[in-house]
């Protein structure tokens, strides 16, 4: 995907965000977030939109931690969200492309990161916003699904903060079945960061399959998995240990 791809996904999920958080009321219980209720969903995208954001304004090359977050709540608090979410667009829009700033991922452009990042922060907030809401969630394209799939595995999960370690080498193989060529990875885990390779690399222990979209969120853990095959003790360990930290 390209980065105007993205941006179109950040703008058109961060309004779905927003409004499924102003049906759902501040105090809503985010239940693939249970510690969370609106308000702290809103606060939290909010802020990391603001932190994105400035790496490229500012052209930061070191890490700095997020702003604080406000106390706003109700519509001040949707305000201020929408505020954010509509100036990571507008920077992400009219920045240049060869523009320098901290990383944290290998990417083809610190802008293609940038890009590629928050448009699956802000999809999956999304999704958090409208299981407060109630119903079904939004669908998530297939080609932003496969490569936000390849942003996980091959991204997120491949850093040392990974917990998904296995004292014994087992092999997970997670496919998407409703993809012109059907998309398969295979996730090796061990007692390092897991190593995932595009295709049926080893025989598997366990295979995760479904639709790309449901896969996708899944994997974010949440959805229940589509399908799972083999051992599900590695299914449950995903379940366990997959948490992120973005640093």
């Amino acid at each position: 995907m390209n980065i105007s791809r993205y941006i179109q996904v950040i703008s058109t999920e961060g309004q779905l965000l927003a409004r499924a958080a102003e049906q759902a009321e501040p105090d809503a219980k985010v239940p693939t977030c249970p510690d969370w209720e609106v308000r702290e969903l809103l606060r939290h995208t909010g802020m990391v939109h603001r932190w994105a954001a400035a790496f490229i304004t500012e052209r930061r090359t070191e890490f700095r931690l997020g702003g604080e977050l406000p106390e706003l709540d109700g519509t001040a608090l949707l305000d201020w969200f929408r505020e954010g979410h509509a100036a990571l667009v507008d920077t992400l829009t009219t920045a240049p492309p060869d523009v320098t700033c901290w990383t944290f991922l290998p990417a083809p452009s610190p802008l293609a990161f940038w890009a590629r990042r928050q448009a699956n922060e802000t999809t999956v907030h999304r999704v958090d916003a409208e299981s407060a809401r109630g119903g079904a969630p939004s669908p998530v394209a297939v080609e932003f699904a496969v490569d936000g799939i390849e942003e996980l595995l091959l991204g997120l999960h491949a850093r040392e903060k990974s917990q998904v370690r296995s004292a014994v080498p087992r092999a997970l193989r997670v496919r998407a079945t409703d993809t012109a060529d059907e998309r398969v990875w295979t996730v090796r885990l061990s007692e390092g960061p897991p190593v995932t390779e595009r295709g049926a690399t080893a025989p598997a222990d366990c295979e995760i399959s479904g639709p790309a979209g449901r896969l996708y969120l899944a994997l974010w853990n949440r959805l229940p998995f589509p399908q799972v095959t083999g051992d599900h003790s590695l299914a449950a360990l995903w379940r366990e240990r997959s948490a992120i930290v973005m640093r």
